[in-house]
């Protein structure tokens, strides 16, 4: 009895009634630059994720301008040419979805504009005990009129293959064949040694400074990368973007990154609709999630080398454990299945070298996983235009 009455039941997520409702993600900046807004649907909380909303109209409306964008991916759309958000201005975006229904937003203004003062990395341990490397900004307005700040980051990092190798490796083609399954060693014409590699934040990264003597940001920490994170094992760059928002976009995406938290879903408190700036014309009990935002937008990069903050140590490990190991020719005798060529059509494994001394069930080469010699899995060959080497 005891041990049936502490059984614990089963518990069933049941959602009835889901409502597909617009969500609108656009904000345009004082940088000059073409714009995008980002339109999809809500999607089920079994579904894979969003559903782009495709072939609307949109524009933005400023002043006595008029900006159109068009459709670049499906709920993707992008200004048909650049522009800057300019002050005492009031924006406002307009869409109709391809099934004629109209949406706007309300007027919004831009924001006072303050530069980053300082992008620096820092070796540090966080509240959590990790070692690792922490982005921090600073920034100050004497003016005292900023206040809200919502800052973006994207990384790019250098990525050397710890494993390439000149030579690489084939199936020996059916009318060359001397033995079954044969692979031999040829020129590497399609493997990678240099890459580089690029991340964007997911996060809603925010800090205020209304509680503060002057409107300063001291070493507000925008990443931590963790001491034993691959992307810095080599040289590293990030370009911080820090932009002013109005009070009620900032409480927007607090609200937003708080409802959003692990805990939410089954806290005792259950969110809400979460309303934004973006509503129907035609029916304005019609929910509508998203904000349409006016920002300025101060940005600056930075670089460090692994070297810089760990002088002496060892890196930081692979992406890739990268095992070698010399999988044989042939498994079986009936039917014989081929195994290391099989590997190397799939573009799975990289080549290392000969095994010179095969072991009980050993092939005649090693090899590693193809990621191991091949960093074109991870990244791109092209360094990006801005990439300096120190």
């Amino acid at each position: 009895m005891i041990f049936l009455s502490s059984c614990i039941e089963p518990f069933e997520a049941t959602f009835a009634d889901f409502e597909s409702a617009i969500v609108v993600e656009a904000t345009i900046t004082d940088q000059l630059e073409q714009q995008r807004v980002f339109i999809t649907r809500t999607f089920e909380f079994e579904a894979d994720g969003p559903t782009p909303e495709a072939n609307a109209n949109v524009r933005i409306t400023g002043g006595s301008d008029t900006y159109i964008f068009q459709q670049i991916t499906p709920g993707v759309y992008q200004s048909n040419v650049a522009f800057a958000a300019q002050p005492n201005v009031s924006y406002q975006l307009l869409i109709e979805t391809q099934d004629g229904r109209t949406y706007s937003s309300n007027e919004m203004a831009l924001p006072a504009t303050t530069q980053i003062d300082e992008v620096r990395a820092e070796r540090i341990t966080n509240d959590e005990g990790e070692n690792g490397v922490a982005i921090l900004v600073d920034s100050f307005d004497p003016t005292g009129s900023s206040v809200n700040y919502r800052y973006e980051y994207q990384e790019t990092f250098k990525i050397i293959a710890p494993f390439w190798n000149p030579t690489d490796l084939e199936k020996v083609p059916l009318e060359e064949i001397t033995r079954l399954c044969d692979v031999r060693t040829i020129p590497d014409v399609r493997s990678e040694q240099v890459c580089f590699g690029t991340d964007l934040s997911n996060a809603i990264i925010q800090t205020n400074t209304s509680d503060l003597g002057e409107d300063r940001v001291d070493d507000f920490m925008v990443r931590f990368i963790a001491s034993d994170n691959y992307i810095i094992s080599h040289r590293y760059s990030i370009l911080v973007r820090q932009l002013v928002q109005s009070n009620e976009a900032f409480i927007f995406y607090e609200t937003l990154n708080e409802f959003s938290g692990n805990e939410s879903l089954f806290s005792e408190t259950q969110p809400g609709f979460l309303e934004g700036n973006v509503f129907s014309d035609l029916d304005r009990n019609e929910k509508v999630l998203g904000y349409f935002e006016v920002a300025s937008v101060s940005e600056q990069r930075i670089f460090f080398n692994y070297e810089d903050l760990y002088p002496g140590e060892a890196l930081p490990p692979y992406v890739d454990p990268c095992a070698i190991n010399s999988p044989p020719l042939v498994s079986g005798s009936v039917p014989p299945r081929c195994v290391l060529s099989t590997q190397v059509e799939l573009g799975l494994v990289g080549y290392v070298d000969l095994n010179d001394t095969p072991g009980p069930g050993e092939g005649p080469f090693l090899i590693v996983p193809n990621v191991c010699g091949d960093c074109s899995e991870l990244g791109n060959p092209n360094p990006p235009a801005f990439w300096i080497e120190e």
